[in-house]
C-alpha cells in the first residue's frame, strides 16, 4: 500500500490515523468529497491512484459534473439551492453512511469551515479531512478569529469587529471608519465582500453581503455576522487595507 499523501495535490506527505513504527500509515478506503468541479476532480484523482474508493454528491443543479461521473458512487443530496443541499449537514453525514464512507473531505466554500458537521461526523466515527472543532470555531469565523489574534498581540487591521444589525449600522460604523471601507461576512473567503466608497455604498454594500454569504454558507450569515475595516486601492491597483484615518 502507498504511503499517505495530500489528497488535493498529491504531492506532500501528510499523517493519516496513528502508525506503529516500521508500518505502512492508515489510509482511509473510501471518502467522500462534500464539494464539487475542480477541488472533487483533484482529491478524486489522488485517491484513484492511492485505491482509494470515492462517493460524490450532488444537487439538481450538478447531476451531470464531472466529478459526479468520476466518482464510483455519487449520492444526490437535494435541489439546486445550495441552502437546500450543500449546506444541509443532515444530508452530507446521510450520504456518509448510506455509503459507508469513512472520512468526508470538505474543500473549500460550503460547510468547509461549520464546526457542527465536523463534531457530528466525529461522533458518527467518520472523519473530518480538515481543522478539528475547535480550531474552526476560533478561525472560521472572522470576527472571533481577530479578536483571538488581537489578544495574543497579532498586529491586525483597524475596524469594527462586531455584529452589524443592519444597513442603518453599517452606515453609521463606515462613517466613523472613514471611506472606502470593507464590509465583508465573518464566515467564508471571498464570498460576502463588499468596498464601499461612501454612505449609499455602505447600506448596498451590506445588504448585498448578507445575501450573498447567506446563500453560499448560510448559519450565522443570516445573522448579519458582518465586519467593516478600513480599505485602500493601491498604485498599483490592487487592493489592501488601511487604518481609519
Amino acid at each position: 500500500m502507498q504511503p499517505a499523501v495530500c489528497l488535493s495535490c498529491g504531492e506532500k506527505p501528510i499523517q493519516q490515523g496513528k502508525t506503529v513504527p516500521g508500518e505502512t500509515p492508515f489510509i482511509f478506503k473510501k471518502i467522500l468529497t462534500a464539494n464539487r468541479g475542480e477541488i472533487a476532480c483533484r482529491v478524486m484523482k489522488t485517491a484513484r491512484k492511492m485505491g482509494i474508493a470515492t462517493v460524490a454528491v450532488y444537487s439538481d443543479a450538478d447531476a451531470d459534473a464531472v466529478d459526479v461521473d468520476m466518482a464510483g458512487e455519487a449520492v444526490r443530496i437535494g435541489p439546486a439551492p445550495v441552502s437546500q443541499s450543500r449546506l444541509i449537514a443532515d444530508a452530507i453525514i446521510a450520504a456518509s453512511k448510506q455509503t459507508g464512507a469513512e472520512a468526508v473531505y470538505p474543500g473549500y466554500g460550503f460547510l468547509s469551515e461549520n464546526a457542527d458537521l465536523c463534531a457530528r461526523l466525529e461522533a458518527e466515527g467518520i472523519t473530518f479531512m480538515g481543522p478539528k472543532v475547535k480550531a474552526i470555531q476560533a478561525m472560521g469565523d472572522k470576527i472571533t478569529s481577530e479578536k483571538i489574534a488581537a489578544e495574543a498581540g497579532v498586529s491586525t487591521v483597524p475596524g469594527f469587529m462586531g455584529l452589524i444589525e443592519d444597513a442603518e449600522h453599517a452606515a453609521k460604523i463606515a462613517g466613523e471608519i472613514g471611506y472606502p471601507v470593507m464590509i465583508k461576512a465573518s464566515a467564508g473567503g471571498g464570498e460576502g465582500m463588499r468596498v464601499a466608497w461612501n454612505e449609499a455604498e455602505a447600506r448596498e454594500g451590506f445588504e448585498r453581503s448578507r445575501s450573498e454569504a447567506a446563500s453560499s454558507f448560510g448559519g450565522r450569515c443570516f445573522s448579519n455576522a458582518m465586519s467593516a475595516q478600513g480599505f485602500q486601492e493601491t498604485d498599483e491597483g490592487s487592493s489592501a487595507a488601511r487604518s481609519p484615518a
